[in-house]
């Protein structure tokens, strides 16, 4: 059995699409074909339930697969140990964030301590990241909501307020917190649906008696509040993602912890750097530092 016939397998597996995963490893259709026939050889029985041009994994593909992952997991985690102890490269730091309110102002600490570390960033879904984790494709990520899994370990860095954004002129702009019934019947713009923020304070809304009227909803949070000082509506906004400008008054909810928590993830089995622990310092001590303003 070969490391080759290992990687080909997983592709094939995820795209379950013999002609995509060809394209994907950049390979001709016969050859992985071929891999993958040598492959169920050497096991001695067929991994895939082929339907049309389409594959499933059967049940001997299923358990293998697991197997497989684990294998190609534990020798990418042995080169990267190798790398950081030899000390032949300074290596690069791979984040995914659900939330990056904070991630600007943590990279630049963490870019002072350590300016030979590269790093690359990716904004994903809870579902995507959660992928990338199981795969130890990525050091850590900064989610809200946390999440919690067998793999996964869930730190709690900070327990973030969401506050009411509104207009200057706003009927409420002269107000320091408002209940959420007084809401009703305002417009607000926010993110799509399956954003943690999103999500929780379109349940809540919901557990006092009415949903929020949004006139809009995208994908970029950090968009809202020029919307919100353009009148267009108001917003919830978490209190590490205010907005600094004159235009905008920021409220406080009454009667409700309205409030997200903000996690860092890593992979329990994951190799973790010394690039990677001091990221993990940085992160810390940062919402250490923000914990002890806002108290």
């Amino acid at each position: 059995m070969e490391l080759l016939q290992l990687k080909y397998f997983l592709e094939v597996a995820r795209l379950e699409h013999m002609t995509e995963a060809a394209r994907s490893l950049h390979v001709t259709q016969s050859s992985l074909s071929k891999t993958i026939g040598r492959l169920e050889e050497d096991l001695g029985v067929p991994l895939f339930d082929r339907i049309g041009r389409k594959l499933r994994l059967n049940e001997f593909g299923s358990k293998f697969y697991r197997r497989a992952e684990r294998a190609l997991f534990e020798l990418e985690q042995g080169k990267q140990e190798i790398s950081d102890v030899s000390r032949q490269e300074h290596g690069t730091l791979e984040l995914a964030v659900t939330t990056a309110s904070t991630l600007p102002q943590i990279l630049k600490e963490f870019r002072n301590k350590r300016p030979d570390i590269q790093f690359h960033v990716q904004m994903l879904t809870t579902q995507e990241m959660v992928t990338l984790l199981h795969r130890g494709e990525v050091d850590f990520c900064l989610s809200s909501p946390p999440i919690q899994g067998e793999d996964i370990e869930c730190q709690i860095m900070f327990i973030d307020p969401i506050l009411v954004a509104v207009p200057q002129g706003h009927r409420l702009a002269n107000r320091n917190s408002i209940s959420l019934t007084e809401l009703r019947d305002e417009c607000f713009v926010g993110v799509k649906r399956g954003y943690g923020t999103r999500d929780l304070v379109d349940s809540i809304c919901k557990s006092v008696g009415f949903e929020p009227t949004y006139v809009y909803e995208g994908d970029e949070p950090a968009r809202l509040s020029s919307l919100v000082e353009a009148g267009i509506g108001i917003a919830f906004i978490p209190s590490t993602a205010r907005y600094s400008g004159e235009h905008i008054k920021y409220l406080k909810v009454e009667n409700h912890e309205l409030v997200r928590e903000i996690a860092l993830l890593w992979h329990r089995s994951r190799y973790i750097s010394r690039a990677a622990l001091e990221f993990r310092e940085v992160v810390v001590e940062y919402f250490g530092t923000i914990s002890k303003q806002t108290n």
